[in-house]
């Protein structure tokens, strides 16, 4: 079977080595023509989350997608529902670059059309926006969660688990997780076995459009 080499950036600043390669390790399980290699840009111990931390966050990005491009990796994942940097670094590397967000909004539109957003900020991340517009029914998070530790937390995980039945009574048939740190504690199936909709995993879904921008290209070449 043939294999890409593709670079992941994490957001979150961490020394946890486990935790730094959590989303590759998922990508690789549930494609395994991915290998991913996983990186994380310095000094943001709570992640990107507001536009202070996204202003700072962006140039790292950039530049740790160019280091990962010399590397010899073929595509870049950026694992983060705002896409912080998606469009510099399409700028700055000849290789695809994909954002948690932009693709769990376009996949979530294959299961419904009324969609939720949710996640651990009170603005709509601009991928969402674009890709939703009026659509909308709902954006939110869980009560008390801030950032992403917060979403490690059993209180964060329970409110989140709240805020999505919220959304489901409002009328969302669709909820798009707009926060990567929901991959890491696989909050997911748990929510929609509970509310009963289709939940979006952001880390499935950049997989998933990662591989598939390869193909896309591959067939192209050929």
């Amino acid at each position: 079977m043939k294999t890409y080499k593709v670079g992941l950036i994490r957001v979150l600043t961490t020394e946890d080595e486990e935790l730094l390669q959590l989303h590759g390790k998922l990508i690789e399980s549930y494609f395994p023509m991915l290998q991913v290699v996983s990186r994380c840009i310095p000094d943001q111990p709570e992640g990107i989350h507001d536009d202070e931390t996204f202003a700072v966050g962006v140039p790292k990005v950039v530049n740790l997608a160019v280091e990962l491009w010399k590397e010899g990796c073929q595509a870049i994942i950026i694992s983060c529902a705002g896409d912080p940097g998606v469009p510099e670094a399409r700028q700055a590397v000849p290789i695809p670059v994909i954002g948690a967000g932009s693709s769990t909004a376009a996949l979530s539109l294959f299961f419904g059309s009324h969609p939720a957003v949710l996640g651990i900020t009170e603005d709509v991340p601009s991928g969402y926006q674009r890709i939703f517009g009026d659509r909308i029914v709902d954006n939110a998070k869980g009560d008390g969660v801030e950032n992403v530790l917060d979403l490690m937390t059993d209180r964060g995980y329970e409110a989140t688990m709240k805020a999505a039945a919220a959304q489901k009574e409002m009328g969302a048939d669709v909820i798009a997780l707009s926060c990567t740190g929901m991959s890491s504690i696989r909050i997911a199936p748990s929510i929609e076995k509970t509310v009963g909709i289709p939940v979006l995993d952001p880390v499935l879904c950049e997989g998933l459009l990662t591989l598939f921008e390869l193909l896309r290209r591959e067939n192209m070449e050929d």
